[in-house]
């Protein structure tokens, strides 16, 4: 397995180590449920250095993003972030990504770990296919990332830096921090305020030591804990944030997974009106309709949690499928995420859960996030 360069910290703060596509990472410190509210309530620090983080560079940059992404990038602006699909030629999802704007012709785009190399494959097709004069670069193994996340975030940044709190949501700057440069975003995963930083693998000890100097993330109270995989999926959820493999896939068509703000269907593509990959599928399903199915939020009676698979009821109908569900830490009631058919995703409609040997959970549709953090 490969091993982030903040493995240390984490055997140091006694991290519960897991195989996570490929990388051995925290699954939990002193345990998902309070990581969750130490999140929620104050501040939380993950280790996301196994997300693929690919430079893009050269004067066709942006005709081949145009190309590759769902979603327009050649109106953005330099310190700009930007949510985006890849997609199949069949309209499935073959990932979701951020494009960071860095300079004319100068991104970066941070990727899932479980679909790095698939994309890598994929995008060399795509600059060889077109003949762009494309520099492709994997900086995952070079660099490390972080991220800091909960409503006292900004309130530690902000003793080192004025900038970085007045940031608006998905922009980033890159600072000069002692001997090194750091990329800070204001983005995450948790449905909390906060930020994520990119900077050079070699300089992450000295990086938590200036970061965290004023703070004991071992001590009870901490303004930051660090936190797992675990607390990151329930956050997520809550949020009502997709995941790949359960929201997001190749075999998922883009319309159904409640993230149409990441496709632009009227872009032009490049110059010449090329089209971007998984563009035509689209409108494919679009003309005959729309999608099968469509993402919605259940929430459930009782505190069982349903799990990805369990098959979703409307009577005794069979009319979708749980992609993610847990306990509510922070809500205390059980929700999940589901594909259900277009007919069934009015609020209020009531569902059932199907879990096996006869049982049933008993819910209805609900508006997502299911959490939205104090503003």
């Amino acid at each position: 397995m490969r091993r982030t360069p903040l493995h240390g910290f984490h055997l140091e703060h006694k991290a519960h180590m897991v195989e996570f596509a490929g990388w051995e990472m925290p699954l939990y410190y002193s345990g998902i449920l309070e990581e969750h509210a130490q999140v929620r309530t104050s501040g939380g620090l993950f280790d996301v250095s196994h997300m693929g983080r690919v430079k893009v560079t050269g004067r066709h940059a942006r005709r081949f993003l145009e190309r590759v992404c769902s979603r327009r990038v050649s109106d953005m602006t330099a310190g700009q972030c930007r949510y985006s699909l890849v997609l199949n030629e069949g309209g499935g999802v073959r990932d979701d990504i951020i494009v960071y704007r860095l300079d004319e012709d100068d991104f970066l785009l941070v990727v899932n770990a479980s679909n790095r190399s698939k994309l890598m494959e994929h995008f060399e097709a795509v600059r060889s296919a077109g003949d762009l004069a494309v520099k492709l670069e994997d900086h995952t193994e070079k660099t490390a990332m972080v991220a800091l996340q909960g409503p006292r975030v900004m309130e530690l940044i902000g003793r080192y830096s004025k900038e970085i709190p007045s940031l608006k949501r998905y922009r980033f700057s890159v600072k000069n921090l002692l001997v090194m440069k750091i990329t800070v975003s204001r983005t995450g995963y948790t449905g909390e305020d906060g930020i994520e930083a990119i900077l050079p693998a070699g300089a992450v000890g000295m990086a938590m030591k200036f970061l965290l100097r004023d703070v004991d993330p071992s001590a009870a109270g901490a303004l930051i804990r660090p936190a797992g995989l675990g607390a990151r999926d329930t956050l997520r959820i809550e949020a009502g944030m997709p995941l790949y493999g359960h929201e997001l896939g190749e075999g998922i068509g883009a319309w159904s997974c409640g993230v149409d703000f990441a496709i632009t269907m009227e872009k032009d593509g490049d110059a010449r009106g090329e089209p971007f990959v998984g563009q035509e599928a689209l409108r494919r399903v679009m003309s005959e309709g729309g999608p099968k199915h469509r993402l919605v939020g259940l929430e459930l009676e009782g505190r069982r949690a349903a799990r990805q698979g369990m098959s979703v009821l409307s009577g005794e109908t069979a009319v979708g499928t749980v992609t993610s569900g847990c306990l509510s830490p922070s809500l205390g009631k059980s929700i999940a995420m589901a594909f259900v058919e277009p007919s069934r995703v009015e609020v209020g409609s009531a569902v059932r859960v199907e879990t096996g040997k006869g049982s049933v959970l008993e819910g209805r549709v609900v508006p997502m996030p299911f959490y939205k953090a104090a503003k």
